[in-house]
């Protein structure tokens, strides 16, 4: 797959590294990539802005005002296909991570309405040190793509981790990146997430502690693979921003179940990923209720059963996804939930799984298929396993 046509911003920040992003800029080019370059004051010291310029055939920008001028940073950011930042500096990656704007390659970046793929560089110490963990990880949070470090010679002379990704390996993330983007254009997601509150009276409710992040995560991933995702989200902090994700605010099961019925037979995959609750109280208080001396019993009725009813709407042509939740007997619960349910797959979460659970950043599954094939995962990132989990549905797709 090459990158030909397509519309790359290449950052540069300051760092000895700098010296490969040459390479990475000649490659891009020859394969026939659009490429404008932005370079942090500091890059200056490390790379020309004449090598970079004549190479791209672009004016090389670094300063938000030259002279009269102004760089627009924000059509910068609406143009790109893809923006790279390599190297990305320890400097740089922390002023990321915080939301900073004190030049001009950070104010594309915070404009930037395209993905963001990043290349650490740093010395080892300065890569294993806590913060620049906790600033990758808020990048991750943010939706960057994050290229690996290398081990080998580093600037200091130490022998370690936190040599920039080669430009070769670079160019073959990017050609997969936008390889995959096309693997559900044409294609309607309906996605469930988040929990449901079942009102009580008008200030109590019963819920769950699911926090919509496992959903969104899987939202996000479809519609980066060029799907039309409907997203149809519980009570959930999670902000979604993504292009490509419609979204449907519901509250309750019911709210959930209508939502869900309308728009799944326009859709080619159904991911039911919300923590839906079994049962809702009969009778909802008009006003707040009063405690007092005695005992207060709240009688419950089943919801209805979006993931069963859908598998009963289900033609040959969708693909339906359900999730379980199990403490106990977790294979032989999931295999019984995916044949009940008429599902395609079923992925299974324990509790019982260190890294697992509501709430957390981190989730372990394993998923089954209709013949009973098991596809275990081990413990990562929310939206590393929702790469697995959308893996493994276009898999089903391709049949």
């Amino acid at each position: 797959m090459s990158v030909a046509g397509k519309k790359i911003v290449l950052g540069i920040s300051g760092s000895i590294a700098a010296y490969k992003s040459i390479l990475l800029l000649r490659l891009l080019v020859k394969q026939g990539a659009e490429v404008k370059v932005i370079l942090t004051p500091a890059a200056k010291d490390f790379v020309s802005p004449l090598v970079l310029s004549t190479l791209s055939k672009n004016e090389v920008v670094i300063d938000l005002f030259e002279e009269d001028s102004w760089a627009n940073h924000v059509a910068l950011g609406r143009w790109a296909d893809l923006m790279i930042i390599a190297p990305l500096s320890c400097n740089t990656l922390a002023k990321m991570a915080a939301g900073m704007c004190d030049n001009l390659l950070l104010a594309v970046y915070l404009s930037a309405t395209c993905p963001v793929l990043v290349a650490p560089a740093m010395d080892e110490d300065m890569w294993k040190h806590p913060s620049t963990k906790w600033n990758i990880n808020r990048l991750n949070e943010f939706g960057n793509l994050i290229m690996p470090v290398t081990a080998g010679e580093l600037a200091s002379g130490l022998i370690g981790e936190g040599r920039m990704s080669e430009p070769e390996d670079i160019l073959s993330f990017v050609q997969q990146f936008f390889l995959t983007q096309t693997d559900f254009k044409g294609k309607k997601i309906l996605i469930t997430a988040g929990p449901t509150f079942e009102a009580i009276d008008p200030v109590r409710f019963i819920g769950n502690h699911s926090s919509g992040k496992m959903g969104v995560a899987i939202a996000e991933e479809f519609a980066k693979r060029g799907a039309a995702v409907e997203l149809v989200l519980g009570p959930s902090s999670q902000q979604v921003s993504w292009p490509g994700i419609t979204i449907t605010h519901v509250t309750n099961a019911e709210d959930m179940f209508k939502a869900c019925n309308v728009l799944f037979p326009s859709c080619q995959v159904a991911v039911m990923s919300a923590a839906v609750a079994d049962y809702t109280p009969v009778v909802v208080a008009k006003d707040k209720l009063k405690k007092n001396d005695n005992e207060l019993t709240i009688e419950l009725r089943r919801t209805k059963d979006i993931l069963a009813h859908l598998g009963t709407l289900k033609n040959n042509d969708q693909v339906l996804v359900g999730f379980a939740l199990e403490t106990q007997n977790e294979k032989a619960y999931a295999l019984k939930k995916l044949e009940a349910k008429n599902a395609d797959l079923i992925v299974l979460n324990s509790l019982n799984d260190q890294g697992a659970g509501f709430g957390k950043d981190t989730n372990k599954i394993t998923i089954f298929d209709k013949n009973k094939q098991e596809y275990s995962f081990p413990v990562k990132s929310k939206k590393e396993v929702a790469k697995d989990i959308v893996d493994t549905i276009k898999h089903v797709v391709n049949g």
